[in-house]
């Protein structure tokens, strides 16, 4: 019995070693597969770049991914510069009402400022109670004289009288009449009217003031159909500002823009301003007041048909101004660098004076970072 245990031991212990190595052998084995195959991917990897390398070589563009940009295509356009100046909307037919004798207080005003007024109208009324109280007594002389007149003339006409009473009583009767006449006319300077047609700008007088005429205490009437726009232009500009100049003249109140042109420019430089004075005439317009803020925009500069990009897209470096333009070459969108000879500027735009040419495809957005002979994509 002791014999067969043994043995049965003995077998144990032979199959537990034999298995034992075939396991250790099996890792073993799957050990070295895995190294050959990391030694295979290195060398595939060696392989892979060195082609890549050679191809590189062969086409720049080979795994380069294109930049996406946009463009904008290069049309012609007519280019003006403009010299900005802020100016003021201003007229020379502002009157100043003013009465027609020697003035006197004020007993009524009739108008008041901003009110429009016809040429011939009432603005106001001065005292007029001694030239009233005079007009009457010299209307009862006359009744008087005309009186004694009626009867001297039917004395004369029976051949009673001589003919000096009947023509010293005419007389009497004229020189009263004519004494009315006069005072009359005085009479009516105390009605003041308005000698032309406008919009009342000013009232500064009141009832019971004495009215003269002054522009400091009176009323003053502004005709708004002719309105021009005044400018203070610096020196620098005395070349380039000349009449007949296209003017643009923009009111930011009423949001309207007039083109004019510049009819006066002034022969002096002021010397605090170190600037001269020039004028454009302004349409007639109900919405244009006088001393209006105006934005006067005097044409120095003009060209047709001219290549217009904006100044953004314009970059420099040692060798002066470029852009980039999209072209296609080989089927493939490529950036090419544009060499450029600048003109104008104006606002956010820039006249090219060379180097690009009409129809031509400005990389106008993501231009940045980007390299001549770079491949590129639109959404396009």
């Amino acid at each position: 019995m002791k014999q067969i245990m043994y043995v049965l031991a003995v077998s144990f212990l032979v199959s537990c070693g034999a298995s034992t190595k075939e396991k250790a052998g099996g890792v073993n084995d799957k050990k070295a597969s895995l190294q050959k195959l990391k030694n295979q991917q290195l060398a595939t990897a060696d392989e892979i770049k060195k082609l890549e390398e050679e191809i590189a070589k062969e086409d720049p563009s080979f795994g380069v991914k294109p930049k996406l940009v946009a463009v904008t295509p290069i049309a012609l356009q007519n280019f003006t510069h403009y010299i900005d100046l802020q100016g003021k909307i201003s007229t020379e037919n502002i009157y100043y009402v003013t009465p027609r004798g020697m003035g006197g207080q004020v007993k009524a005003i009739y108008v008041k400022e901003g009110q429009f007024v016809k040429k011939g109208q009432l603005v106001l009324k001065l005292d007029d109670a001694i030239m009233l109280q005079n007009l009457k007594q010299l209307e009862t002389q006359q009744a008087f004289a005309q009186n004694i007149y009626n009867r001297q003339k039917n004395l004369w006409d029976q051949g009673i009288g001589t003919e000096v009473q009947l023509i010293t009583a005419k007389n009497n009767v004229q020189g009263l009449e004519d004494q009315i006449k006069t005072l009359k006319e005085q009479w009516s300077t105390s009605n003041v009217h308005a000698e032309v047609s406008g919009i009342v700008e000013t009232v500064g007088i009141k009832v019971g003031e004495t009215f003269t005429g002054s522009p400091m205490s009176g009323i003053s009437i502004v005709n708004t159909s002719d309105l021009k726009a005044v400018v203070d232009v610096p020196e620098t500009y005395v070349s380039s500002v000349k009449r007949g100049t296209p003017v643009l003249v923009e009111v930011p109140d009423i949001n309207q823009k007039f083109n004019t042109s510049v009819n006066l420019i002034s022969q002096l430089i002021n010397p605090n301003s170190r600037g001269f004075m020039a004028e454009a005439k302004m349409p007639s317009s109900s919405l244009l007041k006088p001393n209006q803020i105006a934005i006067v925009k005097i044409q120095d500069y003009a060209a047709k048909n001219a290549v217009i990009i904006p100044l953004t897209v314009l970059q420099t470096d040692g060798q002066g101004k470029y852009v980039y333009i999209l072209t296609n070459e080989n089927g493939k969108k490529v950036a090419r660098k544009k060499n450029v000879v600048a003109g104008s500027v104006y606002g956010e735009l820039i006249e090219i004076k060379s180097g690009l040419q009409e129809g031509e495809q400005l990389i106008s957005s993501g231009f940045q970072d980007i390299y001549d002979g770079q491949l590129l994509q639109t959404n396009q």
